[in-house]
């Protein structure tokens, strides 16, 4: 039997799961859906601004009629109860919005395609001769959304056009909301009546919005002006690291990962947060999610919004140190008013200390890194004394909160705490803590790093690889996890039991063997620790498809929480997973001083060269990693601010150690 699915993988990573493309690429970065006959389909997207975020179900009918469903999330219009979910939600349907007619008659119209690029257009014919084109877009800094109509006359002769004056709006009780009364609405902007002579075309917009009624109206809005912003921000997100690779695919989903990862950030009493979305995760921080997914791409992104949401969540976990040494809660939700441990010790303590420590070390200021090396030193000295009489950190559970069993020590935990010791290390150096205790945390590394092995390590399956807690023989998905912090010693039995037929499927890991259960976080992590394994060939294709499957495929175009549970809601951390796929395993990229950083280009056999650009990091320096292949090697050529700093020409995957002035 083991014989069998060992063909059956040597065929499933040579022939990777292809399925027919749904959306198709924009010479300008963007996606288009254009429409066949008989097209019935639906899909939902998150949008997100600083006041708010939307999920639209967008699509067309059996009739070829437009579906466009807006629910709207208002994270800081808190509800009561004030816990998680505690923040206000309406859903606008197809009755919110203007009949619309042309010489007296309502129009009959049919989709012909939708595209999207951080807003999401559709453009519709009619039986009337004119088009309808629709932009639809959160505001960067309002609670609303925006939705700008364009009516195109395609005909040869003067139309009068007529736009409803519609208006629909909608109060909360009191006793709900935390603030006071709540009011929604979704109004009509520019209704009126319009002559169009042939080739003419008139605009008018849809606002929804939000808001305490004790604040002033939303009216006179500037929609051009939104959607500008919006656009800005779309613009800098495609800027700023760009991934340039030979398959245009992969290059365009690491820039929407971008979007997605970058958006969901919100204007709290308690400063700018990053949260997942999904409409239930907003105005609060996780330690998985924001520790470490996002914080640690944040500080290698460039975005002055992103960074600062970044420190803000180190402060509100360091607010929860204690010198009992209970643990930080798992998530500090509601603004910063309240938490949520519901899960116990999730192995927080590693993910805050593993995170903080990346994201102060790409950063580079010294001052934040001093600010923030309390809460890793205290997280760190927390791990130390919850390791139990096997050498690895005890918890109570892990980021899937008890959905499956984690035992009372899990791979995970002991392995962001091996890497949080080793990035402690070097930016202890640089901020001039003790080298006593920074020997310390180099030996407990050492330790942990023999622990993980010796204990964890196991024949699961057939597989020589981990048991992610002790007595588990069922392959999980997070036996991957020792990859990603370069723990190498079982990689060949672990890569072969990641990408059989026991885990690997179409959509990626599934959590367990056996199950039907997947959640992207884990595949993103085993393809970047196969990346960084330098397994490559056989990651490459896998990667490429499950790329193509969230830009192109059913539903799109970033990445997604899970299935079955949460309906492959785009939560945004798992886009910044996406682009550390890229950055720290195709790359190999990992910060290691404040002004100094270390590369593993693993360049893949079938591409002559790919480059990561415009990398801000390390007291905002633009980095250029260029790889290219020559007659005598792989070539990389560091530029840091456009000057060629170093060059190198060696073997694929070898390490590189870069130091800045």
């Amino acid at each position: 039997m083991r014989k069998s699915f060992i063909l059956l993988y040597i065929v499933l990573v040579g022939q990777p799961f292809f399925a027919q493309n749904r959306w198709q690429l924009e010479n300008d970065g963007g996606i288009c859906w254009t429409l066949k006959a008989n097209d019935v389909h639906t899909d939902h997207i998150e949008l997100s601004g600083k006041q708010m975020s939307v999920i639209l179900t967008y699509g067309t009918d059996e009739n070829g009629i437009l579906v466009s469903n807006k629910q709207l999330i208002f994270p800081m219009l808190r509800v009561m109860p004030n816990e998680t979910a505690g923040h206000l939600m309406y859903t606008f349907g197809k009755e919110a919005g203007p009949i619309i007619k042309i010489n007296g008659k309502p129009i009959n119209e049919k989709v012909r395609k939708f595209y999207v690029k951080g807003m999401v257009k559709s453009v519709s014919d009619t039986d009337r001769g004119v088009s309808i084109t629709r932009v639809f877009s959160p505001s960067v800094d309002k609670a609303m959304a925006v939705e700008l109509y364009t009516i195109d006359n395609k005909g040869n002769n003067d139309i009068v056009v007529e736009i409803e004056d519609f208006e629909k709006s909608t109060r909360t009780h009191k006793e709900n909301s935390v603030y006071g009364i709540y009011e929604i609405k979704a109004a009509v902007q520019n209704s009126g009546i319009y002559k169009l002579t042939a080739g003419e075309s008139i605009s008018f917009s849809m606002i929804y919005s939000g808001r305490k009624i004790s604040d002033s109206l939303f009216s006179n809005i500037d929609v051009e002006g939104e959607l500008g912003k919006r656009r800005q921000f779309v613009d800098l997100m495609f800027s700023n690291i760009q991934f340039i690779s030979p398959d245009k695919t992969l290059s365009s989903m690491f820039d929407f990962a971008k979007i997605r990862a970058a958006e969901s950030i919100y204007q709290t009493k308690g400063g700018l947060v990053h949260g997942p979305g999904g409409a239930s995760y907003y105005a609060a921080i996780w330690a998985n999610d924001q520790a470490e997914y996002a914080n640690p791409f944040f500080g290698y992104l460039g975005y002055d919004v992103a960074i600062e949401s970044a420190i803000v969540s180190w402060q509100w976990f360091s607010k929860w140190m204690n010198n009992e040494y209970k643990p930080i809660p798992s998530s500090i939700i509601a603004e910063g008013d309240k938490f949520w441990n519901g899960a116990g010790d999730r192995g927080d303590q590693a993910m805050i200390a593993y995170g903080a420590a990346r994201f102060a070390l790409s950063l580079g200021d010294k001052e934040t890194a001093k600010r923030i090396w309390p809460l890793i030193e205290w997280c760190l000295e927390y791990c130390k004394r919850k390791i139990n009489k096997n050498g690895v950190v005890a918890s109570d559970s892990d980021e899937l909160e008890n959905r499956f069993p984690s035992g009372n020590a899990n791979l995970c935990t002991s392995s962001l705490y091996y890497d949080a010791l080793l990035s402690a290390a070097y930016l202890g150096r640089d901020i001039g803590i003790d080298k006593a205790q920074l020997q310390g945390y180099t030996d407990m590394a050492k330790q942990i790093h023999n622990s993980i092995n010796n204990f964890f390590g196991a024949k699961v399956q057939g597989f020589d690889t981990y048991q992610y807690y002790e007595g588990n023989d069922i392959l999980r998905s997070w036996i991957c996890v020792p990859l990603v912090v370069d723990i190498f010693e079982r990689s060949k039995g672990t890569i072969e039991a990641l990408f059989s037929p026991y885990l690997w499927t179409e959509n990626g890991l599934l959590t367990q063997a056996g199950d039907k259960t997947f959640w992207d976080r884990s595949t993103l992590y085993g393809l970047r620790g196969a990346f960084a394994a330098g397994v490559t060939e056989k990651a490459l294709p896998l990667f490429t498809d499950y790329s193509n499957r969230r830009l192109l495929g059913e539903h799109v175009p970033y990445a997604v929480e899970a299935w079955p549970e949460g309906n492959q809601r785009h939560l945004s951390a798992e886009s910044a997973l996406y682009c550390r796929v890229v950055s720290e395993g195709l790359f190999g990229f990992r910060p290691t001083g404040l002004k100094q950083f270390k590369i593993k280009p693993q360049l893949p056999d079938t591409w002559d060269d790919m480059a990561l650009k415009n990398i801000v990091a390390f007291g905002d320096k633009s980095i250029d990693i260029i790889v290219s292949r020559t007659i005598k090697g792989i070539k990389t050529d560091i530029l840091v601010d456009k000057h060629l700093i170093k060059s190198y020409i060696g073997k694929k995957g070898e390490e590189i150690n870069v130091r800045l002035n």
